[in-house]
């Protein structure tokens, strides 16, 4: 499968088989000992509620997985640790030393918005197989997901204001290329993350901080350093003292030319007001105006009638903004008995129920192209309907991963999609308000 990951990306890709938990491994041996390891089962990601008060969610982080699935091996070390550590048996290590992901992999496209029950990835295979995937599967959706989510939320409300990812700091550093990619895919511009850039193809921009400014002697002496390294064409930093006083200075060593200032702290709102008014008073109509300091989508939408022209988001963002997990689960939904015949199963726990069988989903939409529900039937195919969209493709068939879901165009062809799957929800799903999801799950059961 490595051969078919985009070489881009490849380079990066780190040994996954032990980003996992200790009782998967325990729960193989005890199938491989009973027999029951080696039948064929469905296992389907969803969740069961969206998070506290939103409208609807963003699936990313299938391409990571799928990168991830081409080195998820057990090479000398991974086996030595688990035999050091009398995890499982020689038996189940030989098991592990030949392990292949054999089977398949669906799912809803990266990008596609998803609601309560929806059957977000569905992996077919042995138990064996399938059991070992669920912690790695669910560590990248969960937070992937999350933070698409919010960055949605917050393009949405930014209304085509270009949106900058600027958290990498607030993360551990993997988590950081994540985060960079998940936002792009929900409509952000571009990250600070260089890692992000040279892994996933993504735009990276940046300038400088309120410690440049500090390094130099004054305020004017960090702009004419900055300007003469970056050109005109660059972001100036204007409130590490005053902030007239830095729009000013700012006018004065780049003139018209100066592409934006960065405001930084303070009231936003009311500052970015008084610095439109100074910058026009000054002749720099064209100057636009950049502003920081965790921002959330509620923050953004305050700054709607505000002259801003770019967003930077950190915190916020790359910890969900309220919401660092998209709550997803992994659930067998359906196996072989010992004659081959397939057995639908769900787990009964009150307030924890699934419902077993394969689930086939469809969007439903009027006339207008405009989705009206979420149509889920159970072993067996939706009937067409109007202009149902249907949102399973396959990533994974016999093993053979398929072209187009992973590497840098994955990422381009993810962000097309939200912004396709975005436009044809109701008019509701850019409310920030609490409320319930903006278009329901039907289950047919027939």
């Amino acid at each position: 499968m490595t051969d078919q990951i985009s070489t881009g990306t490849a380079r990066w890709l780190l040994p996954t088989s032990l980003f996992t938990d200790h009782y998967e491994l325990t729960m193989l041996e005890a199938a491989l000992q009973s027999g029951a390891a080696h039948r064929r089962s469905l296992f389907e990601v969803f969740t069961r509620r969206l998070a506290e008060g939103r409208r609807y969610g963003v699936v990313a982080g299938t391409g990571r997985l799928l990168e991830g699935l081409a080195t998820f091996r057990f090479g000398t070390e991974e086996l030595d640790f688990l035999s050091d550590h009398r995890v499982v048996k020689d038996t189940t290590l030989q098991w592990l030393a030949d392990f292949r992901f054999s089977g398949n992999i669906y799912g809803y496209a990266e990008g596609e918005a998803y609601f309560p029950y929806s059957p977000l990835l569905q992996v077919e295979s042995s138990f064996a197989e399938a059991c070992m995937l669920e912690t790695y599967l669910l560590s990248v959706l969960n937070y992937d997901s999350a933070v698409a989510s919010a960055a949605s939320r917050m393009t949405s409300a930014a209304d085509g204001r270009p949106c900058i990812e600027m958290g990498s700091r607030r993360i551990n550093e993997e988590s950081a290329v994540a985060a960079a990619r998940a936002a792009v895919i929900a409509g952000f511009a571009s990250t600070s993350n260089l890692a992000a850039g040279i892994r996933y193809g993504l735009t990276t921009v940046g300038t400088a901080a309120h410690s440049f400014t500090l390094l130099h002697d004054s305020e004017r002496q960090a702009f004419e350093a900055q300007v003469a390294s970056l050109g005109k064409d660059t972001t100036l930093l204007v409130d590490t003292f005053d902030v007239e006083s830095g729009v000013r200075t700012a006018v004065e060593v780049a003139g018209r030319e100066l592409r934006n200032v960065r405001l930084d702290s303070g009231d936003l709102v009311e500052q970015a007001h008084w610095v439109r008014s100074l910058l026009n008073e000054l002749g720099n109509h064209e100057t636009g105006i950049m502003v920081t300091s965790d921002l959330d989508e509620y923050a953004i939408a305050h700054l709607q009638s505000a002259p801003v022209n770019s967003y930077g988001v950190g915190t916020r963002l790359v910890t969900g903004s309220g919401a660092p997990t998209a709550s997803m689960v992994y659930k067998l939904v359906s196996r072989q008995d010992g004659s081959g015949a397939w057995i639908d199963v769900a787990k009964a726990a009150s307030g924890k129920k699934s419902m077993g069988g394969r689930k086939h989903a469809v969007r439903r939409r009027n006339g207008a192209g405009r989705a009206t529900a979420e149509l889920l039937t159970v072993n067996q195919r939706a009937d067409p309907g109007g202009d149902d969209r249907p949102l399973q493709h396959t990533f994974v068939r016999d093993g053979e991963l398929q072209p187009g879901w992973t590497g840098p165009a994955a990422v381009t062809r993810a962000a097309d999609r939200h912004r396709a799957s975005r436009a044809e929800l109701p008019a509701a799903v850019r409310r920030l308000q609490p409320g319930e999801p903006v278009i329901p799950t039907v289950f047919n059961e027939a």
